[in-house]
């Protein structure tokens, strides 16, 4: 027997699940996000290890102020490479530096390559530097001729004559007096060389001034040439003419200089370590020497 009412309700009948399939574009757009991502910082690591060339070392006694990372290899002031590393050598003598080369500036890591740290440097002949007390000190460096090479030993000044090409002669005098690395030397009151370095003879009797004259002054260098130190001010008192002061030029008054004479353009011209004396002051007739020495033209 059937109990249900004829007028009641027909029973709901269950609700139908739709399947709406995912768009293919959709799940493609999953996987294509990641995949550009790293397709581009692949692109961005490859270009960065492209930039950069070969990896060298550079020994210095002292590395303060440098740091991986900041510091800096210049030549010319232009970046050519970056510090990445510093450590002691066992023994705690030097620092040992590693940088990366600039992959345009590889070649500069050859044999004779000389590299230096720049620091300000204030004193009575030259101030140098000055930038790095905002920027920190960096590596300069002069490319060497040599075959490629990776390990170096960084100087720890330079000297003056560091990539200038001139005559290099030597000058012997009883005292040094004021004269140093660095000083000018004077003709005419015209710069046309510097002292390099300064030592004592082998026999300890002398002290002997190495000088460098730039190229194009050389041959003012005669076999007759006279030397002689201009530094500070020669005073002389007369009865009859009152006071001379004689000065070279501003800079030897200050930081001292070497100045010289030529008698004649006759004289044989001077050759690589030739041997002058320095004397303390210069005689009357030295001062009144004009040869006419042509000169090769300059900028």
């Amino acid at each position: 027997m059937n109990d249900i009412p004829d007028d009641a309700p027909a029973p709901e009948e269950p609700p139908v699940a739709r399947i709406r399939r995912r768009r293919r574009w959709s799940a493609l757009l999953v996987w294509l996000v990641p995949l550009i991502a790293a397709v581009f910082a692949g692109y961005l690591l490859y270009n960065r290890l492209h930039e950069y060339g070969p990896t060298i070392t550079i020994m210095f006694r002292d590395a303060t102020g440098l740091k991986p990372g900041q510091s800096e290899i210049r030549y010319r002031g232009v970046v050519v490479g970056e510090l990445t590393a510093l450590e002691l050598t066992p023994d705690r003598a030097y620092v040992v530096l590693t940088a990366r080369l600039r992959r345009e500036a590889a070649d500069i890591a050859r044999t004779g390559s000389v590299f230096w740290v720049v620091r300000p440097e204030v004193g009575i002949e030259t101030v140098r530097g000055l930038t790095t007390v905002i920027t920190g000190p960096y590596i300069e460096v002069l490319p060497g001729s040599g075959v490629p090479k990776t390990e170096f030993i960084g100087v720890e000044r330079t000297s003056p004559a560091l990539g200038r090409a001139g005559l290099p002669i030597t000058l012997a005098t009883a005292q040094l007096g004021s004269v140093r690395p660095r000083t000018a030397v004077i003709y005419r009151g015209i710069e046309v060389g510097t002292v390099t370095t300064t030592t004592l003879s082998r026999d300890a009797t002398a002290a002997h001034v190495q000088v460098l004259i730039d190229s194009r002054y050389a041959r003012l260098v005669r076999i007759g040439s006279r030397f002689w130190s201009a530094s500070g001010v020669d005073v002389n008192v007369s009865l009859f003419k009152g006071i001379e002061i004689s000065v070279e030029s501003l800079r030897s008054l200050v930081a001292g200089g070497v100045a010289f004479a030529t008698p004649d353009a006759a004289s044989p011209p001077a050759r690589e370590g030739t041997l002058f004396v320095l004397h303390d002051k210069p005689q009357k007739e030295w001062l009144t020497w004009a040869p006419k020495i042509p000169l090769p033209a300059g900028n």
